[in-house]
């Protein structure tokens, strides 16, 4: 080699997609994201490569990705598709699969969200529901009263151990590595919440071992999106009302800031990673205010009420 030459090794790319995307995943795994998450990168990603097997090459990667995000999509769905594309092509740039990352300074869609805003007759009439008798109903509805107390997410809720509960404190903590966002949170929790967690607990099966989550299933397994879901179908038939796991931390929300709850301490207590999240239900709130102030305007008291004029029939 001549003297000053500097040798420069060329990097090995993957020759598909598929093995792109597993070292992407890997690198991924490293930052310690969650299984969940890593899934949600897996299909995304293998979403868009079969629809466009061709995209896999720099040629046609820009016009296959322009096309499948100008497609007649929901932002919502239009969000979830840039988050999860644009950091694998960023990657792949870093590894020099790509030239150009397609997406990049594309900006979100703004998303409203959906927030369900339950009655508090619907939420009463859902305590009834479960048959406190079995196992199963015991754990719904203490599950039912986390929820409404808390606003904790299902899947946080369902990763919750013994040790994770202080009822001498009155408290719950999130674990770093089961929080959607990896920070940890403590919650207060009411007494009623406590009971029911403790009865739960008394109603486990005695050689089932701490690493049980409180809330599983009958055979001492964890719950599931899948299998909460369906435990929820089934109560909303009863209810004659459509009732999903998320609209349970929707009315928690809502009831919260329409009790005085402070739009900060909201936002710690869902688990929000900013402030913009939190405002969603603060907006519903608002909507509030017209009637609010009807009702509870001073000057109710300080002016005179009119006298209404009664016609007088003929």
């Amino acid at each position: 080699m001549a003297k000053g030459k500097v040798l420069r090794i060329r990097k090995e790319v993957p020759t598909t997609w598929e093995e792109a995307r597993q070292q992407f995943l890997w690198w991924k795994q490293g930052d310690g994201i969650s299984e969940t998450t890593l899934n949600d990168y897996r299909y995304h990603i293998g979403q868009f490569f079969k629809r466009y097997p061709q995209a896999y090459n720099p040629k046609n990667l820009k016009k296959c990705v322009l096309e499948y995000m100008s497609q007649d999509m929901k932002p919502a769905t239009y969000n979830i598709r840039l988050e999860y594309l644009n950091a694998f092509f960023k990657w792949c740039v870093q590894e020099g699969i790509f030239p150009e990352n397609p997406l990049a300074g594309k900006k979100k869609r703004k998303d409203e969200g959906r927030v369900v805003n339950l009655d508090v007759e619907t939420l009463k009439q859902l305590l009834t529901l479960p048959d406190r008798k079995t196992f199963a109903g015991l754990r719904d509805y203490a599950l039912f009263l986390l929820t409404m107390d808390t606003g904790i997410r299902p899947k946080e809720a369902f990763s919750l151990l013994l040790d994770d509960f202080n009822f001498k404190a009155l408290q719950v903590t999130i674990r770093r590595e089961t929080a959607k966002t990896r920070v940890s949170r403590t919650l207060p929790i009411s007494p009623a919440t406590a009971n029911a967690v403790r009865e739960l607990i008394a109603a486990r099966h005695p050689s089932w071992k701490d690493n049980v989550p409180v809330f599983c299933t009958v055979e001492g397994m964890p719950l599931n999106r899948n299998s909460w879901g369906y435990r929820f179908k089934m109560y909303s038939r009863k209810l004659g009302v459509k009732v999903r796991p998320y609209d349970l931390r929707h009315a928690f929300a809502i009831l919260y800031l329409r009790s005085g709850g402070l739009e900060l301490s909201l936002q710690k207590t869902l688990g929000h990673t900013t402030l913009a999240m939190t405002r969603r239900y603060a907006n519903l709130v608002e909507s509030d205010l017209r009637r609010i102030h009807a009702e509870a305007s001073p000057l109710n008291t300080i002016l005179p009420k009119k006298a209404r004029v009664v016609k007088v029939r003929g």
